[in-house]
This record gives C-alpha cells, structure tokens and sequence, in this order.
C-alpha cells in the first residue's frame, strides 16, 4: 500500500541473525491517520521488524523514514521524540509505582514537571479505562490492566505513530471485546496505529489494511478480507478452517 501521505516508509528492510534471515527485503508504507496491522505465524519476523523499524535493532541494509527523515538505526528515545513509539509483547510495568506514576513516566518525554506528568497520566489513564486505578501499584494489576498500562505508558508519549505488539494476546474474550474500542478511539483521535496481532477477529474488525509476513518475507496485503482469502496467507498462517471460520462471521456481522 503506497501513500504521497504515508507517515512511516519501509525500503527493503533485512536483518539476519548468523545464518538466519529473520527479516528479508521488507518494504511497505504506512499512511498518517491509518489503523494497519502485521499478522503472520510465530516466528515469522514480525517482532524483529517492529524492532527495526523503532531502533532497537538495526538493519543490514534498507532504510526506514518516518515523515520523510530517514531513521535508520536510530536510537529509539529519539524516535520517540519524533512521534514514533511502540509497546512490548511482554509487559514490565514498574511494579513498585502506582499506575499513575508509570504512565507519567512516559509523560516525561516532553515534559520536565512532575506535577504535568501527573495530570497528563490522569488524562491517559481515561482513554485507556484505567482511571478508577490510577492509585494502584502496578504489581497489583490484573493482565488485562497490565495491557491497558503498557497502552497507557505508550499514549503518555503523545505518538503520531504507535506500534503495537500483541496488545491483545493473554487476554479472554470478554477482554478483547473490552479492548477493540480503547484501540479504535486511539485511532480515531489521530495518531496513526500500526499493530501485530494474532486475534483475527480484532484484525477483521479494527484494519483497514493488512500485511501479512511469513519466514521474514511480505507474502500478501490488501483489506483484511481480501488477505483471509489468500492462498499463501492461508497455507502458511491461516489454515483452510480458520480462514473459512473468518469469512463466515463476516458474512455474519
């Protein structure tokens, strides 16, 4: 998917690790205002761009451009002060701080006062429902809370662009269900989401463009309908009754 508006530009991206191709020529661009998503199977690399593309690695060759300023390699508290941040699979919140005080850690990055961070982490905490917690320590947080934290630290940032690194895996149904409109209101403020993820259903219902990633290669994007109907989505991801599961509760909804 090309946009003259994309915010972030990925151009022929590789990374490998001895004599593992973990990501291999990956390009693709994310236009500025979009909700996108990275699916492919465990191990696919989808981790490793996400690292890449946020400067916690480095690439072998290509380049990565966030509004048109090329930030290859560079450190990831810089790209974050150029809008660019991302969440972690595995969230470590500062399980001795309050919920308040992490999400105000995150507020730092544009601002040297504590009573600011503050507010801004009671303004934070109300977009990702986390504000009847806001005095809690971390530690003390449910999974779920955990991710809203994690979401929550991420937003304090001020992104124009967030990645997001299974936000919705370890949580129930219900949670998920919780969770889709906290990301879709993220989306409809401004900021520019691109997600990994390997819930479907969030993926069918919140994309508006997929890219899927199988053994570090691009193998198929477009809508997400149009990706579940792939042959190779399907054989290298998917599975013939996964994706006709997925077309079904399309025609459903």
């Amino acid at each position: 998917m090309t946009d003259i508006q994309a915010l972030l530009e990925v151009q022929g991206v590789s990374r490998s690790f001895g004599g593992l191709k973990a990501v291999q020529d990956v390009s693709f661009s994310v236009p500025q205002g979009s909700l996108t998503a990275l699916i492919g199977p465990n191990g696919a690399g989808k981790t490793t761009l996400f690292a890449l593309l946020s400067g916690f690695l480095k690439p072998d060759t290509g380049r990565v451009m966030l509004q048109g300023q090329d930030i290859t390699g560079q450190a990831p508290h810089l790209n974050a002060q150029l809008g660019m941040t991302r969440t972690f699979q595995i969230v470590q919140p500062f399980a001795a701080q309050t919920v308040r005080e992490n999400i105000a850690v995150g507020a730092h990055l544009h601002t040297a006062s504590r009573t600011q961070a503050l507010a801004m982490a009671a303004q934070v905490a109300e977009r990702v429902g986390l504000v009847d917690q806001l005095d809690k320590l971390a530690s003390d947080l449910t999974v779920a809370g955990r991710k809203r934290l994690e979401l929550a630290r991420a937003l304090a940032t001020e992104p124009k662009l967030l990645l997001l690194d299974e936000v919705l895996a370890g949580l129930n149904p219900q949670e998920i269900a919780e969770m889709i409109p906290v990301i879709r209101s993220i989306a409809a403020s401004g900021v520019t989401v691109l997600m990994i993820e390997h819930v479907m259903q969030a993926v069918m219902s919140l994309a508006e463009h997929v890219w899927v990633l199988a053994q570090g290669q691009l193998i198929a994007q477009g809508t997400p309908s149009e990706v579940t109907r792939h042959p190779q989505v399907i054989e290298a991801y998917l599975g013939h009754g996964t994706a006709a599961r997925l077309r079904q509760a399309e025609l459903s909804a």
